[in-house]
């Protein structure tokens, strides 16, 4: 038997306020235009995980550092093995994956605190399930990035100000330098125009999907 035909699976990474919504949107509607068949995903997912997530995002329950990345690992495990609307069930399908985030996200985002030998750990059973064949970091200075969430959103997020930006970014920035030899990163900036990140990405990645 022939190998299994498998989607592409690329992920898009960045802090609040740096365009991966927007450039994952963009995408999404470039491909379907050119004929792949594509999968939107994003997490946390609407399991009891990711709505205990939700909660804890938005205030209602309050809880410690280490406890936010624990549930954000055990949601990607979900977000991956998931029977409906998994990664992987998709994925075997030929479908090609876009994310908005995964695993790398524990790596930095809501667990500034925690040490990174821990949060690599939580999430090393869903790095060994599946990893990204290329995960996009969208990199945005925080001020900038601050100024966007001004601008466009009638309220901000109580854990959206510049200082806890600035911490994520580099905590991601680590995270890429310590997974190189494993992960498959492009760092693009993010403080141009939508239209010109749009086509560096593309260029980037049109070469891994699949019909």
């Amino acid at each position: 038997m022939g190998e299994e035909k498998r989607g592409a699976f690329v992920a898009l990474e960045g802090i609040d306020g740096s365009g991966k919504g927007t450039q994952i949107k963009k995408l999404k509607k470039r491909l379907e235009a050119e004929g792949y068949a594509v999968y939107r995903t994003a997490e946390p997912n609407d399991s009891p995980t990711g709505d205990l997530i939700h909660q804890i995002m938005i205030g209602r329950i309050r809880t410690t550092n280490d406890v936010i990345a624990a549930l954000y690992a055990a949601d990607r495990l979900d977000h991956i093995q998931n029977d409906t609307n998994g990664i992987l069930k998709f994925l075997r399908q030929g479908i090609n994956v876009l994310t908005d985030r995964y695993y790398f996200s524990s790596y930095a985002y809501q667990s500034v605190d925690v040490p990174m030998d821990w949060v690599i750990e939580a999430n090393s059973l869903a790095a060994k399930l599946l990893r990204p064949d290329l995960t996009i970091f969208i990199d945005v200075d925080p001020h900038v990035t601050m100024e966007r969430i001004e601008k466009n959103r009638l309220t901000r997020e109580l854990f959206e100000e510049t200082d806890r930006l600035m911490a994520t970014r580099a905590r991601y920035l680590e995270a890429f330098e310590r997974m190189k030899d494993v992960e498959k990163i492009l760092i693009v900036d993010g403080n141009r125009s939508v239209e010109v990140i749009h086509e560096e990405i593309w260029k980037k990645t049109k070469s891994l999907y699949v019909k």
